[in-house]
């Protein structure tokens, strides 16, 4: 059974940092791709990053770049994203969603290309 579960998440004041982690269990990371994705209240859910562990390949929104980094760690299972100088606009529930090979590197943030999701994981920025 294919599972993924994000935590890491808390209460930070601007300019600070967290980690954020998505422990995968039921496939190995090589096999998928993996993404962030954050959802501000009434906002649609945007994606943030992705990382392909297969050819070390990682993509970032715009908005996050310089900022976030994503990383992954295939003998622990687990996914990582490193948020430094947050902002209060990074407030959001974050997720991580994995999906199959078959896109390659295209439609990263697409959230409706991934085929499975975990549960949210809660930042919230203060300024």
């Amino acid at each position: 059974e294919v599972q993924l579960q994000a935590s890491g998440g808390g209460l930070v004041q601007a300019g600070r940092s967290l980690r954020l982690s998505c422990a995968v269990s039921g496939f190995t990371l090589d096999d998928y791709v993996i993404g962030w994705f954050r959802q501000a209240p009434g906002k649609e859910r945007e994606g943030v990053s992705y990382i392909s562990s297969s050819d070390s390949s990682a993509d970032y929104a715009d908005s996050v770049k310089g900022r976030f980094t994503i990383s992954s760690d295939n003998a622990k299972n687990s996914v990582y994203l490193q948020m430094n100088s947050l902002k209060p606009e990074d407030t959001a529930v974050y997720y991580c969603a994995a999906r199959t090979r078959r896109y390659g590197l295209s439609y990263l943030e697409r959230a409706a290309s991934y085929d499975y999701w975990g549960q949210g994981t809660q930042v919230t920025v203060s300024s």
